[in-house]
């Protein structure tokens, strides 16, 4: 039986080693806050961390994530940079309908985790992949800067 390391606790789940991160997460430990956007990792609603890096869980078999800690959206906001993202997202009302904002989130503070001062082409970049449906782009954009002056 698989053993992942999500959000700094060892959980055992019983699925096949190529069942998708982001429905073991979701359906058996009932992490709900990585939801599902495309299914083809286009959208990145679906973003988490492995080991620090951003991935789409959606197309990440858990049989390559054993052993390595996996950060969701759950479990973000105990890291300094993730802290710093969240609560620039609620100073500055990035949110509309919210559905992306996990995922956008997560890229964020992956992106600060690397460029503690990013210029905009750095959140360009970061960001790319991150669609948001209700166009919070420029919000984004500013929750990303404040994250990175606090």
């Amino acid at each position: 039986m698989p053993m992942l390391t999500i959000n700094g606790e060892r959980r055992p789940v019983d699925v096949p080693p190529e069942t998708a991160l982001l429905w073991v997460l979701r359906d058996v430990l009932g992490l709900t806050g990585t939801k599902f956007g495309c299914g083809l990792g286009l959208c990145g609603a679906c973003t988490v961390h492995v080991s620090g890096r951003p991935v789409r869980s959606c197309l990440t078999p858990i049989g390559s994530v054993e052993g390595l800690q996996v950060t969701t959206i759950e479990g973000i906001g105990t890291t300094t940079n993730g802290a710093r993202v969240q609560r620039a997202w609620l100073a500055l009302e990035v949110a509309q309908c919210g559905y992306c904002q996990s995922g956008q989130v997560m890229a964020a503070t992956a992106l600060l985790d690397a460029v503690a001062r990013p210029t905009d082409a750095d959140i360009d970049r970061a960001m790319t992949g991150n669609i948001c449906r209700c166009g919070t782009y420029v919000r984004v954009r500013a929750a990303i800067k404040q994250a990175a002056e606090s």
